[in-house]
């Protein structure tokens, strides 16, 4: 958007920024949990009071800090790092060193307490959401599979707790408006409900430089919730929530990069990527209350519907592509037993399920310059290594393949059924007031499979020898020779995990204890479905080879071509990794000072990691594959403060200390056409910023009353992350790096109008790197960027 285009924006927002004429409370700096009711069915008391490293947000933290996504928590939260890179397909959380790129996550996610299992999931909109909770460390005994980094639980507002209309409207540069409406209605004590939906437009930051400088990043989305509550008895409460999103973007804003003098071209490919994506959820919560018991039963529905097609050599030649289509369906119950609050004897039982079926569409296409660089030169390659060693009889080879291009269809269905059973028991004041200890387990039982059909399509190809005396050469020529490719099968795993955890806390007075806990957490191992075009390729080449050996002219070198042909694993083999495990020990502290003013949280922590899964690119660069890297271990600590220091200035800071590095971590790589063994033992682990920082300050300028505005609120926030290596040779790195941002509020009653601004320093930093065929490409961060919006209730 222009900068008059934007101005002419804020004075129609200020033209009616007064139609919300109630008052608001008086700023308080009180803790979050005393505020908001949230039900938690799972756990006996607050978040603060467990032991474990725990971070809370507040909606009024939330618009401070401009969080409108799962990618803004990123050092606002310590030890937290989520890449802005791609699109919404993956959301890659990493939290003390453990993460995912690809494949299953590793940081569990909840909305209303209903899981999202699959990470195309994770980036929503996040115009209706009340808080935040952010528990750090494997959450296994309690959330299971894929929580062994920590989980996000995400709440939403309750119809009970707000009432009226709210209404947003805004616009920032780069051609940015969103708009969001949401009605909270209570009928009576016992019924309430709400509905909205939302409205986002961007207009993209990057552009391709090989399609007319277009912006390859902008997009939009659009959807809405609805939440019921009902309680027909003072026992029994039933809470349904449905929401729907649909996305549409570009993305994949990658230019290469030159490791010599480290500078990035700009993004520059010929084949227009974009991402869409249809997601459902649906949910029910049914709590009882009983005289010694809680039961809950959460009852959750996933729907996700997604297209990604993008340009896979990302560079202007004509090389491949690569569509992914998905249809993923969940279903998951959990049914939890947990005694009533503030008893000696704490405790929680239940048990867990869930079945999702995935189907995969993946196809990969070879343009006519991909069959010359890639299959052809594939084989080739091989022929001159041959023609190379100089030795006597041996003729000089060459393939060419006719076909203009090659389709390598894949089609993928990866179900997956997951049971549990759990228990956690605590027991409060042993031996002496305030000491209590934590004991619990987890059985966790996984099955998954996979059906496959994946074929490359028949190929035409010519093959010729050359022999005798280079200037007057014997040629013996073939043409209109033929390969096929085919895989077709099933395969199937299953996995039993023991999950326990052990604390002890000590608490001298409310808000202020200490803990130890040690506790194990596992992601699920799978199948990468993406290494099919390696194998159909490989066969796709013995085919060739077969059929240049049943060729009469070519019989007498049969011998000698044969031994050309590729050993191909099996595909359990090649496609299967295996699960991860860590154990995490935690020692922390909550701190609840001056005279409630100061909130503090401390922790430091270790954790042993084992067959940690490492997203990687396909030898061929066809597709990422998950592999398991052996060992690595990490340890850090983490901080957090929060302050009044008056009634109008609040301040709150956060650091996050980790130090994540492989202890066993040997591969094979191929250098100069030779494979060869490479050790990374000591390299620090990939994605896991050695440092995370967040400093914030708000200061409230009140307002006597008669005047226009009531109150004026100033946010100030800056974060900051790093040094981030993005590779495990840790020969490309990002150096610690943060960005400003800034708010002012002006407030009258419910309405306020609000300018912000992102990036103020306009910090050029690496959003995301990667390397495929030989080549690195890096994702630059978003550039400065400022807006208006307002906000209205009423």
């Amino acid at each position: 958007m222009e900068k008059s285009k934007l101005f002419a924006f804020a004075l129609a927002l200020l033209s009616i920024g007064n139609v919300c004429a109630e008052e608001v409370d008086t700023l308080k700096i009180v803790d979050v949990e005393e505020v908001l009711i949230i039900a938690a069915p799972k756990e006996n008391r607050k978040l603060r009071e467990l032991p474990n490293a725990v971070t809370l947000l507040s909606q009024q933290d939330m618009q401070a800090a401009q969080v409108n996504s799962i990618k803004n928590l990123t050092a606002l939260v310590p030890n937290i790092f989520i890449p802005d890179y791609g699109s919404r397909l993956t959301s890659a959380v990493y939290i003390r060193g453990i993460g995912s790129r690809i494949n299953t996550p590793s940081v569990g996610l909840y909305v209303d307490n209903i899981p999202y299992i699959d990470k195309s999931a994770f980036d929503f909109d996040y115009s209706d959401i009340e808080r935040i909770d952010v528990l750090r460390g494997p959450q296994g005994t309690l959330y299971g599979r894929n929580a062994m980094g920590g989980i996000i639980k995400v709440h939403t507002k309750s119809p009970f707790s707000y009432q009226g209309t709210d209404f947003r409207i805004g616009a920032g540069t780069h051609n940015q408006y969103n708009t969001s409406v949401t009605h909270y209605h209570r009928i009576n004590e016992r019924f309430a409900f709400s509905a909205g939906g939302f409205y986002d437009y961007e207009g993209g930051f990057f552009r391709n430089a090989a399609r007319n400088n277009d912006k390859l990043d902008k997009g939009q989305s659009v959807g809405g919730r609805a939440r019921a509550i009902y309680l027909p008895s003072e026992n029994w409460k039933l809470d349904f929530n449905l929401s729907y999103e649909y996305s549409d973007q570009g993305g994949y804003p990658y230019g290469l990069y030159d490791k010599e003098n480290g500078t990035v071209a700009k993004p520059a490919y010929d084949e227009e990527s974009s991402y869409y994506r249809n997601l459902l959820n649906a949910g029910l919560n049914l709590e009882y209350q009983a005289q010694n018991f809680i039961l809950s039963a959460v009852t959750g529905y996933q729907w996700l519907r997604d297209r990604m097609f993008m340009d896979q050599d990302f560079s202007a030649a004509n090389i491949f592509n690569i569509e992914q289509k998905q249809r993923i369906n969940t279903f998951s119950e959990e049914i939890v037993l947990k005694s009533k609050p503030n008893r000696r004897w704490q405790w929680t039982t239940g048990a867990f399920g869930f079945y999702q079926s995935l189907h995969t569409d993946g196809p990969v296409l070879f343009h006519r310059d991909g069959i010359t660089s890639v299959i052809e030169g594939n084989a080739n390659s091989v022929f001159d290594g041959l023609a190379s060693m100089g030795i006597p009889g041996i003729p000089v080879m060459h393939l060419s393949i006719n076909n203009g291009s090659l389709p390598v269809s894949g089609s993928f269905d990866t179900p997956t059924l997951s049971g549990a059973i759990f228990h956690q028991s605590t027991f409060n004041d042993l031996f002496v007031k305030g000491l209590s200890a934590t004991i619990g387990l987890r059985m966790d039982y996984e099955k998954v499979k996979m059906e496959y059909n994946s074929a490359a399509a028949t190929t035409n190809f010519n093959f010729s020898m050359k022999m005798g005396n280079p200037a007057n050469p014997q040629i013996i020529e073939s043409q209109g020779l033929e390969g096929n490719a085919a895989y077709l099968g099933k395969e199937s795993t299953d996995y039993v995990q023991l999950l326990p955890k052990f604390a002890l806390q000590y608490e001298w007075n409310k808000g202020n204890n200490i803990y130890a806990t040690a506790a194990r957490g596992y992601r699920s191992g799978g199948y990468n479905i993406q290494m099919f075009s390696d194998l159909v390729t490989g066969v796709l080449s013995n085919s060739m080879m077969d059929a240049i050996m049943t060729d009469p002219k070519f019989s007498k070198f049969a011998a000698m071509i044969d031994k050309m042909k590729k050993e191909l694993p099996e595909v359990s083999d090649a496609t299967k990794y295996k699960p991860e495990y860590t154990w995490n020990y935690e020692i922390g502290s909550h701190l609840t000072l001056w005279e409630g003013r100061l909130l503090a949280d401390l922790s430091a922590f270790y954790m042993d990691t084992r067959n940690q899964q490492i997203a990687k690119f396909a030898e061929n660069g066809l597709g990422r594959i998950t592999v398991n890297a052996g060992k690595s271990h990490s340890y850090g600590a983490e901080a957090s403060l929060r302050a009044a220091l008056t009634t109008a200035f609040t301040v709150n800071a956060s650091y996050g200390y980790t130090y994540a590095t492989f202890k066993e971590y040997a591969t094979n790589v191929k250098v100069d056409g030779k494979t060869e063994e490479i050790n990374y033992n000591g390299n620090y682990v990939p994605f896991v910023p050695k440092h995370t920082l967040s400093l914030g300050g708000q200061y409230v300028f009140r307002i006597n009353p008669g005047h226009w505005l009531d109150r004026i609120q100033i946010n100030a926030n800056y974060t900051g992350a790093g040094r981030i290596y993005w590779t495990e040779q840790n020969d490309v790195s990002q150096s610690f790096y943060g960005t400003l941002n800034g708010r002012l509020s002006l407030q009258k009653g419910n309405g306020q109008i609000d300018f912000w601004v992102r990036n103020a320093l306009d910090k050029d930093y690496a959003a995301f790197y990667f390397e495929s065929m030989g080549n690195g490409f890096m994702q630059k961060g978003r550039p400065i960027q400022a807006g208006i919006e307002l906000r209205c209730r009423f």
